[in-house]
């Protein structure tokens, strides 16, 4: 167990100094206030972790560690939606439409609003 732990942590510290540096070489190199960052950051993120599933499903030639490295901890680090696009999928997968859109609606509605409420929350402080 410990073996994982330390790999899903090793890929979150590769994933989230990934993220930081490749989202900010985009948006240095953007004229625009749009986030391009954050956007192709998290879109490469769900490329990534689709290619890394079905790679996996596909070939039985990787460590359990190697796994937990490249999903939980890399794209984990790199961008939790990739995380959360890989679980629609799977809900999709299993025919569970209904829960697919309150699964995306509920995330995306909550944590906009979450995140407001701590602006809100600490403005008022």
């Amino acid at each position: 167990m410990w073996k994982i732990i330390l790999s899903v942590g090793a890929g979150g510290f590769a994933g989230s100094i990934t993220r930081f540096l490749v989202s900010r070489y985009i948006q240095q190199h953007m004229m625009s206030s749009f986030p391009h960052g954050t956007f192709w950051v998290n879109i490469t993120g769900c490329f990534l972790i689709g290619f890394f599933f079905g790679w996996f499903q596909e070939k039985e030639l990787f460590s359990p560690e190697l796994r937990m490295f490249l999903t939980v901890g890399f794209c984990g680090g790199f961008t939790t939606f990739s995380s959360f696009a890989l679980e629609n999928i799977g809900l999709l997968r299993a025919g569970e439409t209904g829960y697919f859109f309150l699964y995306t609606i509920l995330s995306v509605v909550t944590g906009l609003l979450a995140t407001y409420a701590g602006y809100i929350v600490i403005k008022s402080i």
